[in-house]
């Protein structure tokens, strides 16, 4: 049996039909989904190992389910700028879009290059990719200096407008990550989210609105005074 077969039927030993008209209620899509849920896949990966040429078989089936485990058993120093561009035009459903960038994406070092180049896309899952990346490595790339999320700021205005649901969602998610990342980029997403409220669009008002609201609550504020002052 070869390491392809392997996953595969770790995959099907575990699918589940049944689930998929739920998860298509939270936005899932369900075509050619076995039902999986997170834990069961981060399972597999987990018992199949770090495996470059596996991750990208298993990105070839098509398979959503298979994807995501593709991501986490991907070895992100092998993950080159084309095969990183293919992936995200692939992108069919939010959760595989945004387990990807959280695992194989995020850990690449390509990461910081590609949220520019798939913010201005216009694909909606690669724009989305795009956000949902620069979310995560506001919350992971600790090492990341202020200066490179305010130049992310730009960008999230720009794409404030877009009215779709997939895209103003991950918007609106990094924009809240480095406003809650410390008190100087709080205040910096702050004033790019007056920015935005003032563009009108009923997308850019949604996504002003949530983040403020956060952004601004005394829960947040108390927490960055706490960080700040440790």
């Amino acid at each position: 049996m070869s390491r392809l077969q392997l996953a595969l039927a770790l995959l099907q030993q575990d699918a589940r039909p049944r689930e998929l008209a739920g998860m298509a209620r939270f936005g899932i899509n369900p075509e050619g989904r076995l039902g999986l849920s997170m834990p069961v896949m981060r399972r597999i990966a987990q018992t199949l190992g770090c495996d470059h040429e596996l991750a990208l078989a298993l990105w070839d089936t098509g398979i959503p389910d298979a994807r995501i485990v593709a991501g986490m058993v991907a070895e992100p120093a092998k993950l080159t700028s084309p095969q990183m561009d293919a992936w995200a035009k692939d992108f069919s459903s939010w959760d595989v879009c945004d387990q990807v960038c959280g695992s194989a994406f995020l850990a690449s070092s390509l990461a910081w290059h590609k949220v520019p180049e798939w913010a201005v896309h216009k694909e909606e899952f690669v724009r989305r990719a795009a956000f949902a990346l620069l979310a995560t490595l506001a919350v992971h790339d600790k090492r990341a200096v202020d200066e490179r999320f305010v130049m992310m700021l730009p960008l999230i205005e720009a794409a404030a407008g877009d009215e779709r649901n997939f895209v103003k969602k991950a918007v609106n998610w990094a924009l809240r990550n480095i406003g809650k990342r410390n008190l100087a980029l709080n205040a910096a997403a702050i004033e790019a989210a007056r920015r935005i409220q003032r563009q009108g669009s009923r997308s850019a008002r949604w996504i002003a609105a949530d983040a403020l609201r956060e952004l601004s609550s005394e829960a947040v504020q108390a927490r960055l005074r706490e960080r700040a002052g440790s």
